[in-house]
């Protein structure tokens, strides 16, 4: 009896990430995630600052580079976040998955690019 009580009291204590999966977020959730936030991460090994606008204006903010300013939108039949930025001619759409509390970029020409966000707009690093 005392073995299976030891078992069942280790199962709540084995972290809950064993038991994580990715999920996709819906377009209502990516557009509350990025809606007047900071995205930061690492884009091509380099150190990124994107900040997403109320207005639909976003801002991508590399140390060293000049920023440059796009804009963007949510797919809602997509379920996707979507960009264009100045010279093209598409709008570049992107799957927001969410895994073990980290954020990742998704799309079908890039592997999974995690980011996190910061509440409002801090495209300087303080």
């Amino acid at each position: 009896m005392k073995t299976i009580l030891a078992a069942i009291s280790m199962l709540f204590l084995v972290p809950n990430a064993l038991w994580a999966q990715a999920v996709k977020l819906q377009g209502h959730e990516i557009h509350a995630l990025l809606d007047g936030n900071t995205a930061i991460g690492r884009w091509e090994g380099e150190a990124y600052r994107q900040f997403f606008g109320p207005d639909g204006v976003t801002i991508y903010a590399q140390e060293g580079a000049r920023s440059a300013r796009g804009e963007w939108r949510i797919d809602e039949a997509a379920q996707e976040y979507q960009s264009i930025w100045p010279g093209d001619q598409d709008w570049e759409g992107w799957f927001v998955m969410e895994y073990g509390g980290t954020f990742y970029w998704v799309s079908k020409t890039t592997p999974p690019t995690p980011f996190r966000m910061l509440e409002g707009q801090q495209l300087v690093a303080e």
